[in-house]
């Protein structure tokens, strides 16, 4: 399969982490949960993971690689505090102000 579409998602937090097994079919995401979240990838995706905080989804149908990129990020999207969360690589997140002492 020569993959044409890429969605590349960055995993930012302390101990967030993610790896790809069975050739890219599933796809097993530490998230700070109490549990390990298990997605599996749809026939036309292939997932792959650089590093441990890097995951490349990648497939011939752009529609499709671009949905279950949607879904691998919200299992945890990035919040405006801190920025931790799941987020594209070209995602600019706009954070805002924590409380003001006095």
């Amino acid at each position: 399969m020569e993959a044409k579409f890429f969605r590349f998602l960055k995993i930012v937090g302390v101990g967030f982490k993610a790896r790809a097994e069975s050739e890219g079919r599933l796809l097993f995401l530490k998230l700070g949960y109490s549990h390990e979240v298990e997605l599996s990838v749809p026939p036309a995706v292939r997932v792959f993971c650089f590093k441990p905080n890097i995951v490349c989804c990648t497939g011939l149908d752009k529609q499709k690689v671009h949905q279950f990129a949607a879904a691998v990020r919200s299992c945890k999207p990035p919040e405006p505090y801190k920025g931790k969360g799941i987020m594209y690589t070209d995602e600019v997140i706009k954070k805002k102000q924590g409380k003001k002492s006095k």
